[in-house]
């Protein structure tokens, strides 16, 4: 008989609750035991949308969950959380959806920038130290767009000419002579 077992024999504590202590820390100290789980590593493409889908443990349900950035995920910068009266969230470019029947949290961020390359963390908030888990974010270059012609009231029109008086493009990229690369918003 093991030590654990001639303790809980001997305990005046009900053996049910001293299971629950031994699994909740054994939870807590283990590392891979963590009741949120996700894609280790995800690519976005620049300018598009990327969407993260992070699972839970039944018993979870209630309790907020969060979406936040940086290596050490104990003081990551939340961008966007939950809350109990609140399952859904969009702040900025990011959105957070707590389905509670699924038990799935899913992040989409939008409009992609190449700076929101980095580590993230899916976490679930509770008394004492969150649970999380690392998501490493890549976000590839856009692929460029030449324009050959002109715009002319938002329409575009054959030809070399350019720009008809009194539209604006914003242009980047290296395109043919005579094309135009416009900035995608």
């Amino acid at each position: 008989m093991g030590l654990l077992q001639r303790h809980l024999l001997r305990s005046s504590v009900p053996s049910h609750l001293l299971w629950k202590w031994v699994f909740w820390h054994v939870g807590v100290c283990f590392p891979g035991s963590s009741p949120v789980t996700g894609p280790k590593a995800l690519r976005g493409q620049e300018r598009g949308s990327l969407t993260v889908q992070c699972r839970y443990t039944p018993g979870w349900e209630s309790h907020g969950k969060w979406w936040c950035r940086g290596a050490d995920w104990s003081s990551c910068k939340i961008l966007v959380q939950t809350t109990a009266s609140e399952p859904e969230v969009k702040r900025d470019r990011v959105s957070i959806r707590d389905d509670r029947e699924n038990r799935t949290i899913t992040v989409t961020t939008e409009q992609l920038r190449l700076d929101d390359a980095g580590i993230y963390w899916c976490g679930i908030a509770r008394v004492g130290t969150d649970h999380g888990a690392q998501v490493r974010v890549t976000v590839d270059p856009g692929k460029s767009m030449c324009v050959c012609g002109c715009v002319s009231q938002g329409l575009l029109c054959p030809g070399p000419r350019g720009p008809s008086p009194g539209t604006s493009l914003s242009l980047r990229g290296n395109c043919p002579r005579g094309c135009m690369s416009p900035e995608v918003p």
